[in-house]
This record gives C-alpha cells, sequence and structure tokens, in this order.
C-alpha cells in the first residue's frame, strides 16, 4: 500500500504553509498554520492546529485526516478534511476542502457566518 507521511511542513497553490510538528500512535497531530489568503484586514499571524489521522484496521495507506485550525488573528475557526495521496512521481500531495466558520452578533445573521 501506498503511504503518506502527515508530517512535515506542506504548502498550498496559494502560498499558505502548515506545518505538522507532532503525532502521537494513535493519528492525533498538532502543529500550525500561517494562511497566505484572509477575508479580514488584521494582520495574518501563525495559528495552531489540531488534528487527526484515520487509524485503525481499515487503513491501508493514503490516510484521511481532519483537522481544525483556530485562527490566532480573528473571531472565526476552520475545519478541514483530505487524504494524503502518492502521486506517480511518488510525492506526496493533500487534497483538502474546508468549512470556515465565522462569528456573527446573533442568530438572525447565522446565514453569512459559513464559507
Amino acid at each position: 500500500a501506498l503511504q503518506c507521511s502527515l508530517t512535515g511542513t506542506w504548502v498550498n497553490d496559494l502560498g499558505s504553509n502548515m506545518t505538522i510538528t507532532s503525532m502521537n500512535g494513535n493519528g492525533d497531530f498538532a502543529g500550525s498554520y500561517h494562511t497566505a489568503v484572509t477575508a479580514t484586514s488584521n494582520e495574518i499571524k501563525v495559528s495552531p492546529l489540531h488534528g487527526s489521522r484515520q487509524k485503525g484496521p481499515n487503513q491501508k495507506g493514503q490516510p484521511t485526516f481532519g483537522f481544525t485550525v483556530n485562527w490566532s488573528f480573528s473571531d472565526s475557526i476552520t475545519v478541514f478534511t483530505g487524504q494524503c495521496f502518492v502521486d506517480e512521481y511518488g510525492k506526496e500531495v493533500l487534497k483538502t476542502m474546508w468549512l470556515l466558520r465565522s462569528r456573527v452578533e446573533n442568530i438572525k445573521n447565522d446565514w453569512k457566518a459559513t464559507r
């Protein structure tokens, strides 16, 4: 089975950097995320992330994973989910999707809190 190691530094096509610094035997990991893009005018700061890689009897390599980034410079939080692939050249590639939740003043504005 093709393997993927999530530990290390990753850069996406927009220039954001994610570093996974530690992973325990259960697949739980921690690190930091430095985004290159934001919808806020605040100064971008490195933000902590915590996540988990799929681990168990059904895992056959190229694992699925999820993590949460608690943005240090805004009142929002983003969850990511994805899978690590090994491409035809042996390069590890992460494919993810994300959901961002921003704080809103009241429940009437809930409709605009998620991107």
